[in-house]
This record gives structure tokens, C-alpha cells and sequence, in this order.
């Protein structure tokens, strides 16, 4: 057996350097480089073994150990989980910094391939306790890195040379599975990189790894058969799946063939266009009023790669017909046996097309019994978009009929004078949407944005909507769009989050600069938490510690004024291109310059607080105060109570 003499570290890199997958019969490089962090944990194994030979890995610098995953996590994403960036980082508050990110990218979350390489303690324990170590005097084998056992799909520590082979090969196991990738964490003792041995050269052989496409049974297909031909108002629901199955033709055909609408998620919006004539946009908490019309009269849904969560369900709530029952079509049976459905655990391109097969003989001639309901409710849903894009602040839309009208009118004018803008959310919106091109990317994912595009959004390209929902990390927005960016360096990319989430995290656009990767920054800065601002208000709250407001002396709580920030400056000391607007000539003027930039922009937008789009007769389940004071908080209550009861129970 011949041998190659290698520290950890370099055994490593050369075995990442040299991992393939194969998809639909072509092979393609799976990790693409690694960004890295360096501390005393991981610079002189990690980032020795780079440093002398890094191969065909590209090594970029992170600011942050979360930002840079997240950058990894939008890269992953944006290549439909072909490939990957490793990131490594130093043990103790390094290493903590990506348990965020893991989680964003598994949890039973995102389902997305993130490998982390944390340094760690040492494994003889010689210097204990060293920099950075947590010692817990009950277990001394416990590191920061034992906290990513929660969120990691596959968990191992090397601590011993030749445990890195098997680690490594269960680690690709995990990685370029579809139905179990995540987060996969290797724990890296500091002295264990270091160490040499004799590894086989077999395991730094290049290794080609398939993903395969699981075909259905032919009883899990003749069920769906069955059941699709006891329906007359099916409704598809396209989850990520679709997208990463790369099914949008499939699943086009099989709608067009029988006349059987298809509703989004936030992971498959832009699986297929808008535009669409089957398709009836985003459905659940933050659906539009097309889908949503529709969800509560069909008798089957047919959910295609969808982890059915309770934004997408309306806290199972939304399919109101008695009848309703569920098709699961899914590469992972944990989600194909949600809401008691009928389980088609099988690649979603290969399910369409037999399933279509199947439907299409002249024998059985089905088709969906919609007559004029779908092209009704686009139609609506239309002339709804074209209200909401347009809508102004003094319309009553923005002032519903709560007790805090008067309240609002008050924020209005405070920021108003402040601020000298009146733009409200959708109208920014509207003029984003019709302003960027075909192939232009956004990116987001949390606050109040992600609702208002998945209602509103309409996507022009396949493949140019990319949200972050299944964790709803604040933060992930302007890293990720640099993950986009890395992935698809021809196309524009836009991050669009509120003040919120860029203050939470924005490490990585100082990235984008040193890269000469741009990307855009679209900020809207309302001056508060505006999603939870109007979840407060929505069940009977007063806004409390939500809006961005100085302390006030006189009752020594944070009702004070606003708290303004100069979003512009900041991205300008990072070196990018930046805009302040608070005028529809200033927003056209400054994404028309944006786009003939070469360097990474930002767009300070101030738009009026509480203007976001609301939603279209859906309920989210909340934990509603039981007992309260206020009148308005008992009704939230009450209603509450009334839809639960109405919704299924599991």
C-alpha cells in the first residue's frame, strides 16, 4: 500500500481539493475553495496546509465567522447545492459565531451543504486550560465545538490522525446527499493538524460522488394516481425541491397538461416565471391573493419538494375545503409524511414526468376542474399588484382600522420631518421590481420584507429569487449576496433587508470590495424592527422596543425620538458606491448608476415605518397573551382560540 507522509491539515486540504459529483451524467469540481478565519486554533494546521499548497482551492478571507458562512450557505444555494466552500475558523468565539449560520443551513432549516472546520482544544489536553477553551468541570472533553451537535446533520471530531479518513468520507456522505445535507461540523484539534501520518493514497485519490435520482415505486406512483384522479381542484405547492431537482420543465408541462394551478414557497418562487399562466404566486402567511383564494377551495394539494412549514400552511390553516387531502412528493420521507399525505418519496423531475405518462393516455383524460377560477384569480391578483405598487401613505389601506390610527398618523409626520420621504415599502418595491432585469438576483431574508416579496415579488428569470426563510436569519442578506455573486459572476445581485438585519450583520460587504465581486445593497431604513413592530400592533400591542428610539429622560423608557442613521456613509469608509434617497426620482436615478458601477454599492432608501403589505386572508399561529389588561389583547386572544380550532392539529 503506498503512503503519502502528511500532516492532518494537509490531508485534508488535498482530500477536499479532490471531491467530485456527478449530476445527470456531468462531473464538476464540488468544493470550490475555503474561507477561513485564522486564530491560533487553525493558522498553523489549516492555514499551513493552504499556505504550502492549496491546489485548485480558492482561499478567501472572512470578517466574520458568521458572515462568511452565510456567504458559503448563498453560494451553495445560488449553485442549487453543487458545490461548496468549506470555512474554517479558530475554536471559542470563532467557532460560536457559525453556529448561527449551521443552523441557517440545516436544523431540518434550509437543507442546505455547509462544511465547517473549526479549530479545537487539544486533544492532549497538555496546555489545558489554552486560549479560548470553555472548561466544564464535569466533562473536560466538551468544547465550544460540542454545541454544533444541534444544528449539524453529521458531527465528528478528529482526535486521533487516522480518524480523519472516516470522518472525511461521512462527512461527503452527508454533503451530497438531498434528502440529509446540512451543516456538517469536523472538530480540529489544534495539535491533531499538526500531527503527521501515513495516509493511504487511495483516500487523496479523486472521488467522484453521484447524486442520484431516486425513481418512484410503482405503488407510490399508482396512489398518486388515484388520488389526483379523485380531485377536481388541485393545487400544486413548487417548494425548493423543484429548484433543486431542476424540475421547473416538468413541472410546467404536468401543470399545463392538466390544468392544474401551482402555488410558491419562498425556497421555490422563481422556479418557473411569474408570469406563468399557471402560476398563481406565493401561498400561505405571506401568499398573495391569488394563491391564497385558491388554497382554501381545492380538495388536494399536490406539495412538490416543500417542508410545508407554518408560513406556507398559514398554521394549517389555509386548506379550508373539508375534503382536503395532501400528495407528498419529496426526496426526503421525513417530509413527504407531513400532514398525513400520501408519500411519494422520490426525485422530483423523475415523478413529474411519470406521473404525467401516466395521467396522459386517453383513458383516463383528466383534467382539473378550475374552469375560469385560475386566470380569475390572477387577473385580481393583477390589478391588486398594480394597487399595492403604487399605493401612497395617505391611503387608509396604510392606516387600518386598529386603535393605533392615530398613532401612526404621529410616526408619519415625526418621520416624515426627520427624514423628508414619504416613500412607503411597496411603492419601493414596485419600482425595484420594474426597474431590474430579467437576470438580476435578489437576495433576502428576514423583517418584513421577505412577506411583501413572496406577495408581490414577480419574477422575470428562473433561479433570480433567492430567500433565506426556512431560519429567517437576520444578517444573512448582504453575506449571502456575495455567495450569489461567487456563484453567478455575470449577473447583477441585489441584497434587499431592512435597518435591522444590516446592522445585525454585514461583515462580508468589505469582502465583496477586497473580491471586486459587486453587489447592491438595497436598505430600507424605517427606523425600526418593522416586521415585529406590526406583529405587536396586529394582536393588540402598542409598538414596545421595536422602533429605533432614543431613551426619553423624562419617563426613563425608549419612547424618545427616532434614532437616525447614516447608512450611506457606512458602506462609503468600506469603499462602495453609495445613494441616499428619499424621492421616486432619487430611487430610479440611483439604480440606474448602481447598475453601471463596478464596485459594490449601497442604497440608503428611507421609507416611511408600518407601509409593509398586508396579508391576504391568512392567520399565523403566535403565542397570544391569555390573560391581559388591554381589551385589544383579549380579542387577539379570542381570535386566536377561533382559528386554531378551525385548522388541523397536526
Amino acid at each position: 500500500m503506498k503512503t503519502v507522509r502528511l500532516t492532518v491539515a494537509q490531508a485534508l486540504i488535498k482530500f477536499l481539493d479532490n471531491q467530485y459529483i456527478e449530476f445527470d451524467g456531468k462531473v464538476t469540481k464540488f468544493v470550490e475553495g475555503i474561507f477561513g478565519i485564522f486564530g491560533h486554533g487553525n493558522v498553523l494546521g489549516i492555514g499551513q496546509a493552504l499556505e504550502q499548497d492549496s491546489g485548485n482551492l480558492i482561499v478567501r478571507q472572512g470578517r466574520n465567522e458568521q458572515g462568511m458562512a452565510h456567504v458559503a450557505i448563498g453560494f451553495a444555494k445560488q449553485n442549487l447545492r453543487k458545490k461548496i466552500y468549506a470555512c474554517t475558523s479558530s475554536v471559542g468565539p470563532g467557532a460560536a459565531n457559525m453556529i448561527t449560520a449551521a443552523a441557517t443551513a440545516t436544523a431540518t432549516a434550509n437543507r442546505i451543504p455547509l462544511l465547517l472546520l473549526p479549530g479545537d482544544v487539544f486533544a492532549t489536553r497538555q496546555p489545558d486550560p489554552v486560549l479560548q477553551q470553555i472548561e466544564q468541570f464535569h466533562d473536560l472533553s466538551i468544547s465550544t465545538n460540542d454545541a454544533f451537535k444541534a444544528v449539524s446533520k453529521y458531527w465528528d471530531r478528529v482526535s486521533r490522525p487516522e480518524q480523519l479518513m472516516t470522518a472525511c468520507i461521512n462527512a461527503m456522505r452527508v454533503l451530497t446527499d438531498p434528502a440529509d445535507t446540512g451543516a456538517v461540523t469536523l472538530a480540529l484539534p489544534q495539535d491533531v493538524q499538526a500531527e503527521a501520518y501515513d495516509f493511504p493514497e487511495y483516500f487523496l485519490q479523486k472521488r467522484v460522488h453521484r447524486i442520484e435520482r431516486t425513481l418512484p415505486t410503482e405503488p407510490m406512483l399508482k396512489s398518486a394516481i388515484e388520488l389526483i384522479m379523485s380531485s377536481k381542484k388541485p393545487l400544486i405547492i413548487c417548494g425548493g425541491g423543484v429548484r433543486y431537482s431542476e424540475a421547473a420543465e416538468q413541472l410546467k408541462h404536468f401543470a399545463e397538461t392538466f390544468h392544474i394551478p401551482f402555488a410558491e414557497t419562498q425556497a421555490g418562487k422563481s422556479a418557473v416565471v411569474s408570469e406563468h399562466s399557471f402560476n398563481v404566486g406565493g401561498v400561505g402567511e405571506t401568499g398573495c391573493l391569488a394563491a391564497n383564494l385558491l388554497a382554501k377551495e381545492a380538495d388536494l394539494i399536490i406539495g412538490i419538494g416543500t417542508r410545508y412549514t407554518d408560513f406556507t400552511t398559514s398554521s394549517k390553516w389555509i386548506f379550508q375545503n373539508p375534503e382536503v387531502k395532501f400528495l407528498n412528493i419529496n426526496i426526503a420521507r421525513f417530509d413527504a409524511y407531513k400532514l398525513d399525505g400520501v408519500q411519494v418519496v422520490a426525485d422530483a423531475k423523475e415523478t413529474l414526468e411519470k406521473l404525467t405518462a401516466l395521467l396522459s393516455p386517453t383513458g383516463y383524460r383528466y383534467r382539473a376542474q378550475w374552469g375560469n377560477s385560475i386566470s380569475e384569480a390572477k387577473a385580481q391578483f393583477k390589478q391588486e399588484l398594480q394597487r399595492i405598487y403604487h399605493a401612497t401613505y395617505t391611503e387608509k389601506d396604510f392606516i387600518p382600522e386598529v386603535n393605533d390610527a392615530l398613532d401612526r398618523e404621529k410616526v408619519y409626520e415625526e418621520f416624515i420631518k426627520l427624514t423628508q420621504s414619504c416613500l412607503t415599502q411597496s411603492r419601493v418595491l414596485g419600482i425595484i421590481n420594474e426597474t431590474l432585469g430579467e437576470n438580476d438576483i435578489i437576495v433576502g431574508a428576514a423583517g418584513s420584507l421577505p412577506g411583501d416579496l413572496q406577495r408581490a415579488w414577480q419574477s422575470k428569470g428562473e433561479n433570480t429569487y433567492h430567500l433565506e426563510y426556512g431560519y429567517s436569519c437576520m444578517g444573512y442578506e448582504v453575506n449571502a449576496a456575495l455567495g450569489a455573486k461567487l456563484a453567478q459572476s455575470e449577473k447583477e445581485v441585489y441584497a434587499l433587508l431592512g435597518d435591522g438585519s444590516y446592522m445585525m450583520l454585514h461583515s462580508e460587504l468589505v469582502t465583496s470590495v477586497q473580491e471586486n465581486k459587486k453587489i447592491n445593497i438595497v436598505l430600507f431604513d424605517n427606523m425600526t424592527n418593522g416586521c415585529i413592530n406590526n406583529l405587536q400592533i396586529g394582536n393588540g400591542m402598542d409598538s414596545f422596543a421595536t422602533e429605533f428610539r432614543f431613551r426619553n429622560p423624562q419617563t426613563n423608557k425608549l419612547d424618545g425620538g427616532f434614532v437616525p442613521v447614516d447608512f450611506a456613509m457606512n458602506a462609503a469608509s468600506y469603499g462602495c458606491k453609495t445613494y441616499k434617497v428619499t424621492t421616486e426620482e432619487e430611487l430610479y436615478a440611483a439604480l440606474a448608476d448602481a447598475k453601471k458601477q463596478n464596485v459594490s454599492t449601497l442604497i440608503d432608501i428611507k421609507v416611511l415605518p408600518k407601509t409593509m403589505i398586508h396579508g391576504y386572508g391568512s392567520w399565523w399561529h403566535v403565542g397570544v397573551a391569555e390573560v391581559s389588561e388591554k381589551e385589544t389583547i383579549r380579542k387577539a386572544h379570542e381570535n386566536s382560540v377561533k382559528h386554531i380550532n378551525e385548522a388541523r392539529r397536526y
